[in-house]
């Protein structure tokens, strides 16, 4: 049968190259005088219909089919127990062998291919370090670059954003009518002819006269004209609604002449439309309160008249064909930057060229650096820093140092105010310190008792740990992957033998935030839970959590994601970094390396930042920043001055201050109240006489 089948195929083959030779043999033999081109066309169909034909007839699937399936699907046609048998076991080892290949492909518990495999090393080496007591020092690096290439394609073009903001603000001179000019020279001169009336009837004091010259005069209101005629783009809206205005004020002042300046009950339901406006005590005051009303709604919808696709376009290409002409036209440049007004000259401002990346990176980012070394106890729940901002060139020398240390489980923080005792001295002079009068370095400051009570430190450090472990397990193993080491300078430097990236994109990054908060919720309500007696029905910290657990039902974590990444389309700002981690044989973390980008178009650069971390307790000992940390927090370190005493200390002195001069109030004519007698001085001070302004003003000086 299947020899049959093949044959049947070739002849059908055959046949199909047959039916397709035939329109062109026709087609040649009925028009002899065909032209080259049409030949050319002729000669490509059939080729192209060859090449197809062919290309059917060489395969031949269903012959392929059929000798497969012969060997492992079962013949029912014959009764033979031992072949039906035999086809029997080869059908289940096909089952077999591709239920393991299903399995191979899928099943990455089992049989894991190299991201899962990175993945799962990293995890590995993540909590074997956060479980660990280690040191760690870090230096890191910046380095501006332009945010497009000078070679892409897309040198030379804006952003999406920076053209909306542009193109909206764009205001050519030649999209205005030349005939503004002229109006506003007959405006002007108008004003200056009412300015003259006017004059002359303040100097007349006849009535009859005065009555002429506010008829005359149609009552011009010199503020409000003035002002439209000093407006920068009189439009002919504004000229109309202006000569309606007026001739509306010229009504008004007639009915006042003519006394009907007090209209009645009737009048005021009436049709006639001037009866209301001719009142005379329609104030113009009023009439100011509508002026701003109209303006204002007339302000918002004129801004959204620059909206008009057709405006937009039209601007768009005025823009752009400045900006070619400014290329070779420097005197160009001005006109875009006034035509862009404020917003453009915002842009310029914040755009770096790249003469200027160039010169940021020689003077300032290639002799900065910030380096810090760690000493970190898990058991103890205890991490101390010093870190460093230092800038060194063959002329000019500085360094900051900041000695930190957290203490969680003793609800505090202990750091060297020195770097920071100028900035306190500028708030509060009287109540700082010199550093000769501190009798240590470093200061503690711990939480009060009433928001440790409610929440320990030490379950919420706890929470947040376990919440990034279990967050970044959740990550898509895409996301990690192995990294050949064997040009890699820092992996020999630290003996690593095994590299893993992981890459944070604003995806990635806002799924991490999103799941590392429903974790530490769920964290946290689990404590709760465990400790009905301090957290009864009513507590704030369980009415919280009730509620942030409600909320986290309604997104998912890839949802902050999402948000990042649309911040980041419409934002002058980027949410991505790289980070890879240095691994040994026994899947022990040996150091990390994190590259950040920080930039935009509306910045004109990228930032990025490049941080090495070693945790070798080599690098630790003979680093230049170990020996303060020792100083700052040793054993043999001078014990921190208790930050809450002095605060307390201040607030109390604070407090007598505001309480004598609260007293000084009950003074008169620099003498107590002592010095009067009881019946004076009660006919003098009645309970109800008492000045409370004074009390009040005094107040306000105390808290200004």
């Amino acid at each position: 049968m299947s020899s049959n089948h093949v044959n049947n195929r070739n002849r059908q083959c055959h046949s199909e190259m047959a039916s397709n030779y035939l329109p062109i043999i026709n087609n040649k033999n009925n028009n002899g005088h065909v032209s080259q081109t049409s030949k050319l066309t002729s000669i490509a169909l059939l080729v192209g219909s060859a090449s197809l034909v062919l290309t059917g007839c060489q395969s031949n699937p269903t012959a392929s089919t059929d000798v497969a399936a012969s060997s492992t699907l079962m013949d029912f046609s014959t009764a033979n127990p031992a072949q039906s048998q035999r086809q029997g076991h080869a059908f289940t080892a096909s089952q077999e062998a591709q239920a393991e290949r299903y399995a191979q492909l899928f099943n990455q518990e089992k049989y894991p291919n190299t991201e899962h495999q990175a993945k799962a090393h990293l995890l590995a080496a993540i909590r074997q370090h956060l479980a660990t007591e280690h040191v760690a020092v870090a230096q890191a690096n910046y380095q501006a670059v332009p945010f497009i290439d000078a070679d892409s394609i897309d040198a030379g073009s804006s952003s999406l954003l920076r053209t909306i903001i542009e193109t909206y603000a764009y205001q050519p001179e030649g999209m205005y009518d030349s005939s503004d000019d002229e109006a506003q020279a007959e405006a002007r001169a108008e004003l200056a002819a009412v300015g003259v009336e006017s004059n002359k009837c303040n100097e007349n004091e006849d009535d009859d006269a005065y009555e002429v010259c506010v008829v005359e005069g149609i009552n011009y209101d010199y503020d409000d004209a003035k002002d439209s005629i000093e407006s920068d783009y009189p439009s002919d809206y504004d000229k109309s609604r202006a000569e309606a205005e007026a001739e509306r004020k010229a009504i008004a002042a007639i009915l006042a002449e003519a006394g009907e300046n007090e209209p009645t009950s009737s009048d005021a339901n009436s049709d006639n439309e001037y009866a209301y406006d001719g009142a005379d005590d329609y104030s113009s005051d009023d009439y100011d309160n509508y002026d701003e009303y109209s303006s204002g709604g007339e302000g918002m919808l004129s801004g959204m008249s620059g909206l008009n696709p057709k405006t937009l376009a039209a601007k768009y290409e005025a823009m752009q064909m400045a900006k070619q002409r400014a290329q070779t036209e420097p005197t160009s440049r001005d006109e875009i930057t006034s035509s862009t007004g404020v917003i453009g000259s915002i842009l310029t401002m914040f755009h770096r060229t790249p003469e200027q990346i160039a010169a940021t990176n020689a003077y300032q980012y290639q002799h900065l650096t910030f380096n810090s070394v760690s000493q970190y106890n898990p058991k103890q729940r205890q991490l101390q820093s010093v870190y460093s901002y230092d800038y060194a060139t063959p002329t000019v020398s500085s360094s900051i140092q900041i000695p930190v240390a957290f203490d969680f489980n003793n609800s505090s923080v202990t750091l060297d105010p020195s770097a920071i005792m100028p900035i306190v001295a500028l708030v509060n002079p009287e109540n700082t310190p010199l550093p000769s009068q501190m009798a240590s370095h470093t200061v503690s400051f711990g939480l009060p008792d009433s928001i440790t009570a409610q929440l320990p430190p030490a379950v919420l450090y706890d929470a947040v740990l376990n919440a990034i472990q279990s967050s970044m397990a959740e990550l898509a193993p895409e996301h990690f992957s192995a990294v050949d080491i064997s040009g890699d300078a820092f992996a020999k430097e630290v003996g690593a033998t095994r590299v893993v990236k992981v890459y944070f994109g604003s995806q990635q990054s806002g799924e991490m935030i999103g799941k590392t908060l429903k974790y530490v919720t769920k964290s946290l309500q689990e404590y709760v839970d465990a400790n009905p007696e301090k957290y009864p029905n009513g507590a704030m910290l369980k009415a919280a959590l009730a509620k942030a657990q409600l909320y986290n039902k309604g997104y998912q974590s890839a949802d902050v994601g999402s948000l990042l990444q649309l911040i980041e389309a419409i934002g002058p700002i980027s949410f991505n970094q790289i980070n890879y981690y240095y691994l040994d044989n026994s899947d022990r973390l040996l150091a990390k390396q994190q590259r950040v980008n920080i930039g935009g178009d509306l910045l004109g650069s990228t930032t990025t930042m490049l941080n090495q971390v070693r945790y070798d307790k080599a690098s630790f000992d003979h680093h230049a920043l170990t020996p303060l940390l020792a100083e700052s927090f040793g054993s043999n370190a001078v014990a921190p001055i208790d930050g809450n005493a002095w605060i307390a200390a201040q607030r109390q002195k604070k407090d007598r201050l505001q309480t004598a001069r609260y007293a000084r109030y009950d003074y008169e004519d620099g003498r107590l109240e002592t010095d009067y007698s009881s019946d004076e001085y009660d006919n003098r001070y009645d309970a109800e006489s008492i000045d409370e302004s004074r009390i009040g003003d005094a107040k306000d000086d105390n808290e200004k």
